[in-house]
């Protein structure tokens, strides 16, 4: 580094050196760091005198203003003039050398962005003479960047050129230098989709919050037409970033300067940066080889040319405009260091939860095994905990009230006992009403909202996936019993259907009666039954999506299993249907006392009165039992031995034993990393050392 870069440094010491620490883990890759941002209107083409080395006509003086802040030897030839962005980036190194990449676009094909990342240059030792040409060359050509008329090429590219310097104590910085902003097309050059190109890639660099924008500008033209200014103004309208940047005041025409000056000293087009102007070499003096001190020859002309040499020193020259930028950036840094760390942790939290929900890694067979072990663990962990009503075990249960399994099914059981007692028996009964109320009434207030089907009077209450509705009952609505006269009807029953007994009835009517008096049970039973299977499911599907979040792997588990939880809600569904068949077709059997109890309290007599009577206490009295024996059993054994608690319920299915029993295709079919994931989790697990790294340094 020469004395006059040493003296004029970029930046505070200290604050560099954390700088410099944070590139070197590559922290600039995921959260935005401080960078100088060189900008400027692209000039006027000229297709006679254009150049094919990813170059075009008439710099603006961005490439000059560049090569004096860096040093480095920016082509700036009247024919050149980038057709890319060129990212430069200083770091500190023990040994002196330059390496240079592509990096492509985010939208780049597959086979070009391989191309181009393959594409190094290593270990140059400096950009002298023909280097950086040949180099810039051989990137347009990857770029596949051209002219407009030549097919197949792009006027423009999107990729970035990659250019970095490592010297020893040099101070880790990056700096952008974008194609120029073009206003026009030109036939044979450039098209629409040209401008539009440029336009978005130097809006994606000035959105950057902590970057320094440079807006270089010639001093002969008006600068109320420049778009740069308005763009600049767009991203950063405080100005708390952006610097004017004037050159070729030499070619301004006689007259204008005191605009010239009236802008460089704030009288007009403030920025809250204000401007500099500098005076690079001439054309005919690079093209001429004529030994040229920059430095001396500018100071010159601003301390001898009138009306320059009546400007404040701290405004003219590239040496005053490097000492500005070292106040700029040192502010910036400042200002920026409590928001770069803050996105650091925010980008660590947000990549942890990334990887998080890609799980461990799931590469090899005995890899696939352990992640679906431990996830068969924990959904039986978390069932244990649901039946048991141990709801403050894990946030879900608060999160997701559909887990609470236990006291779903036990409302729902609740709902069907009152609903039984309610519309159970097709007629009412003669005399007081058979009990007390029993149940819970069909208030469904107590049940998640997303789960209730309908509050009407009906058998179904719960919401069914579709991918159980074949196996559903949907069941009809609810009425109420009929009001008719009882007595009658059973008269008229025995009349049709009495036999030559003498003094008394059949046993054979009673089934007939029976039949009748029960004929609703089917539809409130299969219509409960259905509702705790369609309970049960939900259960099992959100249990999953709580416990993994990646669809792919739930739902490679929902599907293996799905076959079996099928089959364990058809026996209960199944089962349910014996039931009835026993109660309702069996022979009416109890050794309930409480029968036996009611129809020694009966009257009794042989007149048809009393036969009538006799039918309608036994029928009253069997059915009472009847009803709350047949409730009992159905809770019990359908809905919570075969659906529930019991050892093969659907909960049961998805265990540690049945993941062991799978086999390598199945577990691959399931667990297996996608290609995608893998690469994925490659790039997480290094950024998240990186960015782990940033926030230790910037403790």
């Amino acid at each position: 580094m020469t004395d006059r870069k040493r003296k004029h440094s970029f930046a505070d010491p200290v604050l560099l050196e954390t700088i410099d620490k944070l590139f070197e883990h590559n922290i600039g890759e995921y959260v935005d760091l401080p960078q100088l941002l060189v900008v400027g209107d692209q000039s006027r083409y000229d297709a006679r005198s254009h150049h094919a080395l990813g170059l075009t006509p008439f710099p603006s003086g961005k490439s000059s203003v560049l090569a004096g802040l860096t040093e480095l030897p920016f082509p700036r030839d009247s024919g050149l003039c980038t057709r890319f962005a060129t990212q430069i980036t200083f770091r500190r190194s023990t040994n002196t050398t330059i390496a240079v990449s592509i990096i492509p676009s985010v939208d780049a094909a597959a086979d070009h962005s391989e191309k181009v990342r393959a594409w190094k240059k290593d270990n140059l030792k400096s950009f002298h003479g023909p280097v950086l040409i040949d180099i810039l060359r051989e990137a347009s050509e990857l770029m596949g960047v051209g002219d407009a008329s030549q097919p197949g090429k792009r006027t423009f590219s999107d990729d970035v050129l990659k250019i970095e310097i490592y010297r020893p104590e040099q101070e880790h910085l990056s700096v952008i230098d974008v194609p120029g902003i073009l206003k026009k097309t030109t036939k044979g050059l450039t098209t629409a989709s040209d401008i539009a190109l440029v336009q978005s890639m130097v809006e994606k660099y000035m959105k950057n919050p902590r970057s320094a924008i440079l807006a270089v500008i010639p001093s002969n033209v008006d600068i109320a037409t420049q778009e740069i200014l308005e763009m600049a103004e767009r991203h950063d309208p405080k100005g708390l970033r952006t610097l004017g940047v004037l050159t070729k005041p030499d070619l301004v025409d006689r007259g204008a300067e005191q605009n010239i000056i009236d802008l460089i000293e704030g009288k007009r087009d403030k920025l809250g940066l204000g401007w500099s102007v500098v005076r690079n070499p001439g054309q005919q003096q690079i093209k001429g080889g004529e030994a040229v001190d920059r430095q001396e020859a500018e100071k010159l002309f601003f301390a001898t040319k009138e009306p320059w040499n009546k400007l404040e020193k701290d405004r003219v020259g590239v040496d005053a405009l490097q000492l500005r930028l070292k106040e700029i950036l040192t502010e910036m840094v400042r200002r920026e260091f409590p928001n770069v760390k803050a996105d650091i942790n925010k980008r660590l939290k947000e990549c942890r939860g990334s990887l998080n929900r890609l799980g461990p890694r799931r590469e090899t067979r005995e890899q696939q095994q352990k992640y679906l072990l431990d996830l068969a663990a924990r959904f039986q962990r978390l069932t244990t905990w649901a039946l048991e009503a141990r709801y403050g075990s894990d946030d879900a249960f608060e999160e997701r009230l559909n887990l609470r399994l236990a006291t779903l099914v036990v409302n729902r059981n609740a709902v069907f006992s009152h609903d039984m007692w309610q519309h159970g028996h097709t007629i009412n009964f003669g005399g007081d009403k058979d009990c007390e109320p029993e149940g819970a009434p069909n208030n469904l207030s107590n049940l998640p909202k997303q789960l209730v089907k309908s509050k009407l009077p009906s058998v179904r209450y719960i919401v069914n996936t579709s991918d159980i509705d074949d196996l559903m009952y949907e069941g009809k609505r609810v009425q109420g019993p009929e009001e008719k006269d009882i007595l009658a009807w059973l008269q008229r029953v025995y009349e049709s259907s009495r036999g030559f007994e003498l003094g008394s009835f059949d046993a054979s009517l009673l089934p007939i009666f029976w039949k009748k008096q029960s004929a609703r049970w089917d539809n409130l039973a299969l219509g409960y039954i259905s509702d705790i299977v369609a309970l049960v499911h939900s259960f099992v599907i959100d249990l999953l999506e709580v416990l993994c979040e990646d669809e792919h792997i739930r739902s490679g588990v929902y599907n293996a299993i799905m076959e079996h939880l099928a089959e364990r809600y058809r026996k209960a569904i199944d089962h349910a249907k014996f039931v009835l068949s026993v109660e309702r077709s069996g022979t009416p059997l109890t050794t309930n006392h409480y029968f036996a109890d009611n129809l020694e309290k009966s009257p009794t007599g042989s007149n048809l009165e009393h036969v009538i009577q006799d039918l309608h206490d036994i029928l009253k009295s069997y059915y009472k039992v009847a009803r709350k024996r047949f409730v009992d059993v159905l809770c019990m054994q359908a809905a919570d031995y075969y659906l529930v608690t019991g050892p093969d319920a659907p909960a049961r299915v998805f265990t540690p034993a049945f993941v062991s029993g799978l086999t390598a295709e199945q577990l691959e079919a399931i667990a297996g990393e996608e290609i995608g994931s893998r690469k994925k989790r490659v790039r997480l697990t290094r950024e998240i050392g990186n960015l782990e790294n940033g926030k230790r340094i910037l403790k």
